[in-house]
């Protein structure tokens, strides 16, 4: 029972979206323009960096808050605070309030790699920067990160069921994503090399 109710506070706290209250006080939809999501990215991309950062590091405290409090609910139950963070990464994807259209949930997805395992979110993160400037598109971070964290997770736990769900939740990341890749194909998506070169515009969209 206690295990249950540290899942849904996760999937709860997952729901709360800084971008869209963002929105909501700048008199703007989100999900009706630009990336059409509540993440950092379309934050960015309509108020700023600085807001996008902002909201980059609310939605990743969401899934670490989420984990912190399973521990703390679940002490003898390591494996509910995978589940915890999971469910966060699904309420910031789905979130009930809002018809269930939320983010595509990879900052999230961060907080919780941060949470259960600080090497390989570190060894994830350093990896995925670098690809994403080799490559020079960003749906590389998602799958590069949703490949390599249940096997590394897993390896490091020695838990089968953390690895089912490190894998579970990180297919989730990978097929929210899916049209990045078509977009990249395309040569549609930002330039990440441009990106840092400051040659996209942002705010005030």
């Amino acid at each position: 029972m206690k295990a249950l109710f540290a899942i849904l506070l996760g999937y709860t706290i997952g729901s709360v979206s800084p971008s869209a209250i963002i929105g909501r006080m700048k008199k703007t939809d989100l999900r009706a323009d630009g990336t059409k999501n509540l993440g950092a990215t379309n934050t960015m991309l309509h108020f700023g960096k600085g807001y996008g950062a902002l909201v980059m590091l609310l939605d990743m405290l969401k899934a670490i808050l989420a984990v912190m409090l399973a521990a703390a609910i679940c002490p003898e139950q390591e494996v509910v605070g995978i589940l915890a963070g999971s469910a966060a990464v699904v309420g910031h994807i789905f979130p009930f309030y809002m018809k269930f259209k939320g983010g595509k949930g990879l900052a999230t997805f961060g907080g919780l790699v941060l949470a259960v395992n600080p090497p390989v979110f570190l060894f994830l993160l350093i990896l995925s920067c670098v690809l994403m400037v080799i490559v020079n598109y960003s749906f590389i971070m998602p799958y590069s990160a949703g490949i390599l964290f249940p096997i590394l997770h897993g390896a490091a736990t020695g838990s089968p069921a953390a690895a089912l769900i490190a894998a579970a939740v990180s297919g989730l990341i990978m097929f929210k994503h899916r049209d990045n890749v078509v977009k990249a194909w395309r040569g549609e998506d930002i330039k990440i090399r441009e990106f840092l070169a400051g040659k996209y515009k942002t705010g005030n969209k």
